[in-house]
């Protein structure tokens, strides 16, 4: 399984998910829409047991890999560690999840709640994440990165189904974290724009005190990584690295 993005799988994703995760509430927040001066549709996808859009997909992810699947590690801060969990419990597929020692420790919790193995490591979620490859690459463990597979995106991506089903929409904002749901929602019909927006509170996930990636891309003469930064809200921490020489 690679990082390709599928429509038709989308589509079929909106049929295979667990119906925990799918329609949730959407709907014109009138205040909002009247401070902007434009119509403002909100989808709230908290209304879930994980209380995130995670779960749909690591649901979607667990039911492309199918029951062969032996055992599966990732790394998270939290939210994608919960909804790994949540799905590798109803398929009967054993998790261990990698997180920082500074994450939330309620998000932690509900992690081992849901029946997954959670090992801390490092300090922030880079070296959390390092540890569950790591621990991959000595095991017989699938390792699995949000973001790095198609099928989480395609999950992500129903969203995005439910939202043009019922409205006719001319831009999309979302939070930019990993890259699940930004990919899975940017697939939509020609009608329909994809503004992204991404800035110091693109979410939950960044400091409301870091700059923005360019500040440090900006440098001249070489890349530089940006120290580890902690979020108040969910204590996940997470350097920003750039993947190519255009984006340094």
């Amino acid at each position: 399984m690679d990082a390709a993005i599928s429509i038709e799988r989308i589509r079929e994703a909106a049929g295979v998910i667990d119906p925990v995760f799918l329609n949730s509430p959407q709907f014109d927040c009138e205040p909002l829409s009247q401070r902007l001066g434009v119509n403002t549709i909100l989808k709230v996808e908290t209304v879930n047991p994980i209380r995130s859009f995670k779960g749909r997909g690591t649901d979607y992810l667990m039911h492309r890999l199918g029951a062969a699947t032996q055992s599966i590690v990732c790394a998270s801060a939290g939210n994608f560690g919960q909804g790994m969990a949540y799905a590798c419990r109803k398929h009967g597929v054993p998790i261990t999840v990698f997180a920082a020692t500074k994450a939330n420790p309620l998000k932690i919790e509900r992690m081992r709640g849901l029946g997954a193995t959670v090992e801390l490591a490092g300090d922030d979620f880079d070296q959390a994440k390092d540890a569950a490859r790591q621990f991959a690459a000595h095991s017989n463990h699938l390792y699995v990165e949000d973001g790095n597979l198609g099928a989480i995106g395609e999950g992500a991506g129903t969203m995005a189904v439910e939202l043009t089903r019922s409205f006719d929409l001319d831009a999309v904002f979302v939070p930019l974290g990993n890259g699940s749901l930004v990919n899975g929602r940017s697939w939509p019909p020609p009608s329909t724009k994809s503004c992204l927006s991404r800035t110091t509170r693109c979410g939950p996930g960044c400091a409301t005190s870091s700059p923005t990636p360019g500040s440090w891309s900006n440098r001249p003469g070489r890349p530089e990584w940006p120290p580890s930064r902690v979020s108040p809200r969910s204590g996940r921490a997470a350097r920003w690295r750039p993947s190519s020489p255009a984006e340094t």
